[in-house]
């Protein structure tokens, strides 16, 4: 019988008590048959990765092929002085001029992190982030707005959920954790009066008025602002004829850029989802893909979503000259859109990615994502991942890596099956954070690892040693911000999936929740409400905006690198962005703050907690560089 673990699938987990649970003995065999493991043992992929603490792989005489050009002529250990980067590696083999090239990654090993960093920063839903300009949702000018203003404060950093690309029709996906690609960004968030030519366009006017209209409805309409936003960016590049910035972004981004855009010009020809395409299309290599890109119909289609992703990627530069952005990188995208795809010989599309039960979420999470083959993506040389981390990690700032866990094992769901199914899978985590360190130094960009719920200690102690920040959520620490806090760490009250300060204060997330029928742990509950009722010296009568204020003076305790606020604790929102276990029962990444960003601006509770974080992070700048050094 094949050993599942040799194959990365677990025959069970602890769970956040402690307690072991055994994965169903049908679960097992149905990953281990998605997986081919029937074939045989496992095979390990072909790349070569040389970082400190790593074994010396001891190539072969050969010649090494460096990044930028340069070769050497190898046989034996890998000199200490090469590069890091990607390169490759051909062995000599006798009777032919050369063998096949072994790809070759040298790695710092560990992320880059500056000595003493210690910033505080507002996390903001951006969609939600409406200035009195918006056509709807917040946009880039929004969020250069914001930067503006909180760098005002005296704020460093700017935290934003993904702005990974929906699929491109006309229904569009509310969830940022859901997307078509994560390298690619949505077109939603453009800024349409700044757009090149825009001024020129007679209906401007009127659709902007039109797009403005939407503001005054809390919940989102996406889809309304997408036909707003389409019809105006269409017309606009009718009279694009060419820009020699735009002809450098084609070539800068090439293959990967090409491949998303003829993605997107074939969903507008054959509809969602890419399975059901002609199988001349269904696969970017098919027979058919090259004669529809060098149609007329298709090239300016393929031309017209790469002119959109250049102008997000200007605009998006021209919002983090403001301030630092962090930007989100979901764990996963739809198994019906461009990276699935794109990348559908490392995907398993035919199980869900989510979580087990834990005591906030007792039935457990199914995300409906698909998952990337372990094995296939060790033999694809990790190409995907390497342009996942290229385009996460490429503006510089920071990266916030959803699901950190991810990148030591994912838990699986079976098709059909529910998240009590469902069990882990590892993935070769080493090679995977080696690949990480070397995009964050090549960027300059630290990385915040979003490692909540059930994580091992000896993961949590491997980021630490690699230099990723952690998590620190005030609702769920035992202890409050002091000491016992670690600097190298992303200190918050909440997330966008927990209650938000005042829904928690007010005990009205507890209500909803119960409202909607989703299973509450009110012993949990109590006893975080008395815990953070103690932490601030607070009754439960005190106001809730008196409480928030409360919760942030005491947050800016942390001696953690980054203290972060949420846009809705300035506002005081008691609903929650995203509640998790709900479809349409809840407006889930659909609530827009309550007033415009310019009311956010001269919020009161909005100064009182900037004022409180940038005093606590004046004050303990020089205790922040007595860490350990590390390499840059």
């Amino acid at each position: 019988m094949t050993d599942s673990r040799r194959w990365g699938v677990q025959p069970g987990y602890h769970d956040v008590a402690g307690r072991w649970w055994k994965a169903p003995d049908a679960t097992i065999e149905a990953f281990l048959t998605s997986m081919g493991a029937d074939d045989g043992e496992p095979r390990p992929g072909p790349t070569i990765i040389v970082a400190p603490g790593r074994p010396d792989p001891g190539l072969p005489p050969g010649e090494l092929r460096l990044e930028e050009g340069a070769t050497l002529r190898l046989d034996g250990p890998v000199p200490p002085d090469i590069p890091i980067g990607y390169h490759s590696f051909v062995a000599d083999e006798p009777g032919t001029t050369a063998g096949a090239p072994t790809p070759v990654i040298v790695s710092p090993g560990r992320c880059w992190l500056p000595d003493g960093l210690r910033k505080w920063g507002w996390a903001a839903q951006l969609y939600a982030a409406r200035s009195k300009s918006s056509w709807g949702m917040g946009d880039l000018a929004d969020l250069r707005r914001i930067g503006e203003w909180s760098s005002a404060q005296g704020a460093g950093v700017t935290i934003i959920n993904p702005l990974h690309a929906a699929l491109p029709v006309g229904t569009q996906q509310p969830s940022p954790y859901f997307a078509s690609s994560r390298c690619f960004r949505s077109p939603l968030y453009l800024r349409v009066e700044e757009v090149p030519g825009a001024q020129q366009l007679d209906k401007l006017p009127e659709l902007a008025a039109a797009g403005r209209a939407l503001n005054t409805e809390r919940h989102i309409d996406r889809d309304a602002v997408w036909r707003l936003k389409s019809e105006a960016l269409e017309a606009i590049f009718a009279g694009f004829h060419g820009d020699t910035d735009f002809d450098r972004y084609m070539a800068d981004e090439a293959q990967a850029l090409q491949q998303y855009a003829t993605f997107c010009a074939l969903c507008e020809q054959h509809g969602v989802p890419w399975e059901n395409w002609p199988p001349e299309v269904r696969h970017p290599d098919a027979a058919g893909i090259a004669p529809f890109v060098a149609s007329e119909a298709g090239s300016r289609r393929i031309r017209y979503h790469s002119w959109l992703q250049w102008l997000l990627d200007r605009q998006l530069r021209a919002a983090g000259r403001a301030i630092g952005l962090v930007q989100d990188l979901a764990i996963g995208a739809d198994a019906g859109g461009a990276d699935a795809w794109r990348w559908q010989e490392c995907m398993r599309l035919d199980v869900r990615v989510g979580a087990p039960p834990d005591e906030f979420n007792m039935q457990g999470q199914d995300w409906g994502l698909p998952a990337f083959d372990p094995w296939k993506l060790r033999s694809a040389g990790y190409r995907p991942f390497i342009e996942l981390m290229k385009s996460g990690l490429h503006d510089g700032g920071g990266l916030r890596f959803d699901h950190v866990m991810g990148l030591f094992r994912l838990y699986w769901i079976p098709s059909g099956g529910s998240p009590r199914d469902g069990t882990y899978v590892t993935y070769p985590s080493d090679d995977l954070l080696d690949i990480l360190a070397l995009e964050s130094h090549r960027s300059e960009a630290f990385v915040v690892g979003e490692d909540l719920g059930t994580v091992e200690d000896a993961v949590r102690a491997e980021l630490t040693h690699r230099r990723i920040l952690s998590y620190r959520l005030l609702w769920f620490e035992p202890t409050p911000p002091g000491s016992e806090w670690p600097h190298q760490a992303l200190a918050a009250a909440t997330t966008h999936d927990l209650p938000t300060s005042a829904g928690l204060w007010k005990g009205s997330d507890v209500q909803v929740r119960e409202e909607l029928g989703i299973s509450v742990n009110t012993e949990a509950e109590a006893t975080l409400r008395a815990k953070i009722k103690d932490w601030i010296d607070a009754d439960h009568d005190l106001p809730k905006t008196e409480a928030v204020e409360r919760i942030y003076r005491l947050l800016g305790q942390s001696p953690s690198a980054l203290v972060v606020a949420t846009l809705e604790d300035a506002l005081a929102v008691e609903e929650r962005p995203n509640m998790p276990g709900t479809l349409d029962e809840w407006p889930n990444w659909r609530i827009g703050l309550p007033v415009p960003l310019e009311e956010l601006e001269t919020s009161p509770l909005a100064q009182s907690i900037a004022a409180a974080l940038q005093r606590t992070q004046a004050a303990d700048d020089v205790d922040a560089g007595a860490e350990e050094p590390h390499p840059q």
